[in-house]
């Protein structure tokens, strides 16, 4: 009989060659689970033959030696001469025991003559102790019994019959019969089990067969999760767990964007855990381990533009790229009152960024938005949309920017661009100053003293580094709102940006889009960006447009970009 064990630890050619000999049919057609099964199956329905006859000539052997036994027994009692009835009487108190078995073992002899006379003419019988002989007298009820069992489960190992009869016969000796049938149930519980164990499903891996790619978030105990774009990187059902020798061996930061194989969770797990790291930031994990923190690069200012007036530009666009431009590690404040279509600029710059700079990671955090606006930018901007509506808690507000922040700076650390388009750094300060504990220093308009540090330091990681990456930052900063909190966050702001973008809302008045404020819109060491003669007639420009008042200003602007195809064509035509 063979094991399921034995089974599986074969090759496919011998278990085949078994199969042959016990005439599976079509056994070269399955493979090596299915061919398990089907020898088990085959050997379940046919229970072996050969084991019964050896048991059966066993314990016939056995009785003939003990009907020899019986018979020298009798001879020699014959033989000696008659005692006195006191020595009797003590001989019958020393041997009562073996007096009260003798009955049944006559019984058993007298049916089992015929057998046991034929069978000493072909077997020679050796001598065996009177105790073998009250065992073997006992075993034909046994053989009875184990027929019955192996009728009934069809199958059972060589080890378990071996304990079955052992653990029988000592029943036997004590007399128990309540034992023994104790024992049958114990033994047919075992074989339930062993019959279940043995046809239960089988086991596929499924290790390192899915690959999945997710921002690490370490924990304070040392492990980390795969945080899902798709949950805006909180805790979510699609977090795959990543160990701490993992994190330490690949020298993994809060941040990285991570590339490796999974498996299924085991029993008692709850999360898909990270088998094999692939890449960090798209690059190799050789590579990554000997990379220099972001606070020890060295940063620059802007040297190479952003070409925002050329593939999917807009008169926005336009006329940012002239009076304002953007470059690659910009530190850009967009100053609006509300209603000014500052959301709507940030979806012009997204798209002319995203068609004419395809290797720029591109990403639109929303913080404390309308629900509506957030669907609107995803559908029309093609990059990566992290929001949180303003229905959600200030905690959740700090934690996806945290989150958006390091992931930007790994990604710089490994030198690529990125450009973070933030809406509002208002409502962030103000989720900052609401989660903040309190210090004691209390600002005008209820801001706390130390709450402002955190969206500084958000502020403040834009910047172009030497021979590497680069990270570009353009928020959007309210005024005018009628809260004294605004107000106080703008002047934390005001000059820490190099590029200022101002909104008037007496422009968007009279509906004129972009409402830009031309003669405060600059931007600091803009001679890095242009070129000499395009850096002369913005000069004249500007110089004619300061006569003008905003209003004025933006509406000639408006008037003579619609007349021309790009930058370039206005410049020529400034002459006329």
């Amino acid at each position: 009989m063979f094991d399921i064990t034995d089974l599986k630890s074969m090759k496919l050619p011998e278990l085949q060659e078994i199969a042959q000999e016990m005439k599976v049919p079509k056994f070269r057609s399955f493979n090596k689970s299915d061919l398990i099964y089907q020898i088990l199956d085959l050997q379940a329905s046919n229970p072996p033959l050969p084991q019964k006859q050896e048991k059966e000539k066993e314990t016939s052997e056995k009785k003939a030696n003990s009907v020899k036994t019986k018979n020298k027994k009798k001879e020699t009692v014959q033989k000696v001469p008659s005692e006195t009835k006191a020595q009797q009487a003590d001989k019958e108190n020393t041997n009562s025991k073996e007096k009260k078995q003798e009955p049944t073992q006559k019984q058993v002899v007298k049916k089992e003559n015929p057998v046991t006379n034929k069978e000493n003419k072909k077997t020679e019988v050796k001598e065996t102790s009177p105790q073998d002989s009250d065992e073997v007298s006992r075993e034909p009820k046994q053989f009875k019994k184990q027929q019955n069992f192996q009728k009934k489960n069809n199958q059972q190992n060589t080890q378990n019959q071996q304990n079955t009869q052992n653990g029988k016969s000592n029943f036997n000796k004590n007399g128990n019969g309540n034992n023994q049938n104790h024992s049958n149930n114990n033994h047919s519980e075992n074989f339930d089990k062993e019959k279940k164990n043995r046809y239960r499903s089988p086991e596929f891996e499924f290790d390192g067969i899915v690959e999945c790619e997710g921002v690490l978030d370490i924990m304070q105990d040392g492990y980390g999760f795969l945080r899902s774009s798709d949950y805006n990187y909180l805790a979510s059902p699609d977090d795959i767990y990543v160990s701490q020798s993992q994190i330490r061996l690949f020298g993994l930061q809060t941040g990285d964007t991570v590339l490796g194989a999974v498996r299924p969770p085991k029993e008692g797990e709850k999360y898909f855990p990270l088998l094999k790291v692939l890449k960090i930031n798209g690059l190799d994990p050789q590579i990554v381990r000997d990379r220099v923190s972001f606070e020890h690069l060295t940063p620059l200012f802007p040297d190479e533009k952003f070409k925002l007036a050329e593939k999917g530009s807009t008169i926005s666009t336009r006329i940012i790229d002239l009076f304002s431009p953007i470059g690659k590690g910009q530190r850009g404040m967009i100053v609006a009152q509300p209603k000014t279509g500052k959301t709507m600029l940030l979806k012009d710059i997204a798209n002319a960024i995203s068609k004419n700079h395809p290797e720029v990671y591109l990403m639109v955090l929303l913080i404390d938005e309308r629900p509506e606006e957030v669907t609107d930018m995803q559908r029309s901007v093609k990059g990566e949309i992290i929001a949180s509506t303003f229905d959600k808690e200030a905690s959740e507000h700090v934690r996806i920017a945290n989150i958006v922040l390091e992931k930007a700076k790994r990604l710089v650390e490994c030198g690529h661009d990125v450009v973070i388009l933030l809406d509002s750094i208002t409502r962030l300060a103000r989720a900052y100053n609401t989660v903040q504990p309190a210090s004691g220093k209390v600002l005008t308009g209820g801001v706390d003293a130390n709450a402002l540090h955190k969206p500084k330091r958000f502020f403040g990681a834009a910047r172009n580094i030497e021979n590497g990456g680069s990270l570009s930052i353009i928020a959007t900063a309210l005024t005018e709102t009628g809260s004294k909190m605004d107000e106080v966050i703008f002047e934390e702001f005001k000059g820490t940006g190099n590029m200022e973008l101002q909104l008037d809302r007496r422009i968007s008045n009279r509906r004129i889009f972009p409402a830009i404020d031309l003669i405060s819109s600059s931007t600091r060491r803009d001679d890095l960006l242009l070129d000499e003669k395009t850096l002369q007639r913005t000069w004249i420009l500007r110089k004619y447009l300061a006569d003008m008042n905003p209003v004025e200003a933006m509406e000639f602007m408006e008037t003579q970009m619609k007349q021309t195809r790009n930058n370039e064509e206005f410049l020529i035509t400034m002459n006329n």
